[in-house]
């Protein structure tokens, strides 16, 4: 049987140029004023056009950080690994990612601490190519195969690996390959170079709709993440150094602000105006998918930018199942998080 073609890359191209979003910034934005009072704060971000980060590209988008007196630069990388990465050179202020590595670095004796929450579930699917895995019958068939990940050690690693722990696989029954986000990531699985991939949406409901592609396990909703992790699972958040929310608490303030606001827009936003909002590259060439995939993670936005009740400790509870090294950790949950700066936020949005 021969094999499907790799993605075009003049197609998806604009999927891995996620940094250019500031092209398409409505006239509101425009006409704002060019000075920033409180000056210029860089977000490192993996994958920023995954739907995962969406809050954070409307945030931008919709000119609502620089209402708040911010310039921000965004700096998208392949894997949200990185981009706490690029934090800790200091090449970035604040990180766009998931809450866990805030426990994760509090292992490790670094204080990061999330104060705004993008989502309450991963928004992530396992899928698998039938044709590198022809016969595949269950989650035991891919013992041995290799799974793609946007990198090891990033949410999506984490979650392949409870996926498969569950169907009794261990972290060295498997290899993981890290893949990226966007077009390397598609190319990845259709071309053979991995056999499964575990990502986030637009990505893999174009696989699933336009290529050979399985879903196998299912973190887009919040009943299917309820059913993965025992708890809501805080997961896409603004995280930073400790030292970062000390010292700049009103760039902290204001960029809370701009994510709450967008929550406000996501809830009663029409599919067209986020089509609108949105860089066209982010479409992937195919409006209506990408709408589709927004209408299956939507619930799954946090409401208001609060971290949810059980969320820190249903993290807590779940990660050693993917990282051993934490099994014996004994963390402060309360120094992971804040709700302080979002509780303003939602006052001055009344949300």
């Amino acid at each position: 049987m021969p094999r499907l073609p790799v993605l075009n890359r003049r197609a998806f191209g604009a999927v891995s140029a996620l940094s250019a979003a500031a092209a398409f910034a409505p006239a509101l934005v425009r006409g704002q004023a060019d000075e920033a009072a409180l000056g210029r704060v860089t977000i490192a971000v993996g994958g920023q056009g995954v739907l995962y980060h969406l809050p954070l590209v409307l945030a931008d988008q919709l000119g609502y950080f620089r209402a708040e007196g911010l310039d921000v630069t965004i700096r998208d990388l392949p894997a949200g690994a990185l981009a706490l990465q690029a934090v800790q050179e200091g090449t970035a202020d604040v990180c766009a990612g998931a809450f866990e590595h805030t426990l994760r670095q509090q292992a490790r004796g670094q204080a990061f601490r999330s104060f705004v929450v993008l989502g309450r579930a991963p928004q992530l699917a396992l899928g698998v190519s039938l044709r590198a895995v022809p016969s595949y019958k269950d989650l035991g068939d891919l013992q041995g195969r290799r799974i793609g990940v946007s990198s090891v050690g990033s949410s999506t690693h984490m979650a392949a690996s409870l996926v498969l722990g569950r169907a009794g696989l261990g972290p060295r029954e498997v290899i993981f390959v890290s893949v990226g986000s966007g077009v390397g990531a598609m190319n990845a699985l259709r071309s053979g170079q991995v056999h499964a991939l575990c990502h986030a949406d637009p990505l893999m409901t174009l696989l699933e709709q336009k290529a050979d592609t399985r879903i196998v396990a299912d973190m887009r909703s919040l009943k299917s993440a309820q059913e993965a992790f025992g708890g809501a699972m805080p997961a896409g958040c603004l995280y930073a150094p400790q030292a970062f929310l000390q010292k700049q608490p009103a760039q902290a303030q204001a960029l809370a602000n701009g994510i709450v606001h967008a929550l406000k827009w996501l809830q009663t936003a029409a599919p067209a105006d986020l089509a609108k909002a949105v860089p066209t590259g982010y479409l992937m060439g195919d409006r209506g998918l990408y709408l589709a995939a927004f209408s299956r993670v939507r619930e799954t936005y946090s409401p208001n930018g609060s971290m949810p009740e059980d969320g820190p400790a249903t993290a807590l509870r779940v990660l050693p199942r993917a990282h051993a090294e934490l099994a014996d950790f004994k963390a402060d949950l309360a120094r992971t998080y804040t709700n302080d700066f979002v509780r303003k936020a939602r006052q001055k949005f009344t949300l």
